[in-house]
């Protein structure tokens, strides 16, 4: 995990987005992957963009994943979604994610509906503690990784956990080929 400094993030919540504090204590004891591995890093907020976090933390692109809101019409109603995916590639929004929504058409959210809709600053949404009507689609290669980096809800920190942890969150269906190389 690069050069980042963790500890379990349920003893830094300061370092939390409050809907992502509220899951972390909500977590399951009986969940396939123990809340204590879920750790928190403080980051510079300057460096949380995916790129420059992963060049001045050392961490490896394939090790860093990105969670982006989705959102389609159907029948007049707006659907969201949460996809999350490695780094080293993009997400297929107006496939994959497009047909798991059931809309004709699928786009990013708008960052604004995104913030206020999560509780989470942009740059720094995370699957953990998304609104519980939302499907989060999981890349499988995601799923597939030891240990991920994703978002914490703020700019200034990073969460890493087991690739696995996320398969086994709320609302969280795991995706083949969610992702295409970027």
């Amino acid at each position: 995990m690069g050069t980042l400094k963790t500890e379990p993030a349920r003893t830094r919540l300061d370092l939390l987005a409050p809907p992502v504090a509220a899951a972390l204590a909500q977590w399951p004891a009986d969940a396939p992957v123990d809340v204590d591995s879920v750790l928190v890093a403080p980051i510079d907020a300057d460096l949380a963009d995916t790129a420059a976090f992963c060049a001045a933390y050392e961490v490896g692109l394939e090790e860093s994943a990105n969670c982006v809101v989705v959102a389609g019409k159907r029948e007049g109603v707006v659907r969201y979604a949460a996809c999350v995916v490695l780094a080293t590639t993009r997400a297929d929004v107006n496939g994959v994610a497009r047909r798991a929504l059931d809309v004709r058409k699928a786009s990013f959210a708008p960052m604004a509906d995104a913030v206020e809709l999560t509780g989470m600053e942009y740059g720094g949404i995370t699957p953990i503690g998304l609104p519980p009507e939302w499907p989060i689609l999981v890349d499988a290669r995601v799923v597939a990784t030891p240990h991920v980096i994703v978002g914490s809800g703020v700019r200034h920190s990073k969460i890493a956990l087991p690739g696995a942890a996320l398969a086994a969150l709320p609302g969280a269906l795991v995706v083949e080929d969610l992702a295409r190389s970027a």
